[in-house]
């Protein structure tokens, strides 16, 4: 198992989900750069965060919403294409879109069920919600 941690920016808002025997789940891309100037490029992560609290997380992640986040590394492989994927224990919000500076930095877990009962435990989500956010325009988006 590699665990691993990356920064970087949502791709597209985070989708909710539940599987058919009820486990709440919460998808999303995120895009890390590295390197600079002509050699930088972005790899790119399809994050799930299982278990309570993913409800909460969805609604607070927007395409370009910073974050950093937490899990377990491992691939897929679909049509000769090899996907990064990461099964979050720990996702931070960053603050805004596109840099704005945020007034509270939150993180969000759940009670890690799929990493043998270890983890973080708890649902922290009711300790972020409701926050301010700085930018008016994302106030509409914010609990």
């Amino acid at each position: 198992m590699i665990i691993t941690t990356i920064a970087g920016n949502l791709g597209k808002d985070a989708v909710y989900k539940s599987t058919q025997d009820g486990t709440p789940l919460c998808t999303f891309s995120v895009g890390a750069s590295i390197g600079y100037g002509d050699k930088k490029q972005t790899i790119w992560f399809d994050v799930t965060k299982w278990g309570k609290g993913s409800d909460k997380l969805a609604g607070m992640l927007f395409k370009g919403t910073k974050v950093t986040v937490s899990g377990e590394l491992s691939t897929r492989e679909y049509e000769g294409k090899t996907y990064l994927r990461i099964r979050a224990d720990h996702v931070a919000l960053q603050g805004g879109r596109n840099g704005d500076a945020p007034k509270q930095t939150g993180s969000a877990t759940g009670d890690n069920s799929g990493f043998g009962g270890g983890g973080f435990g708890g649902d922290d989500l009711d300790d972020l919600c409701p926050f301010v956010s700085p930018n008016p325009a994302l106030e509409r988006r914010v609990f």
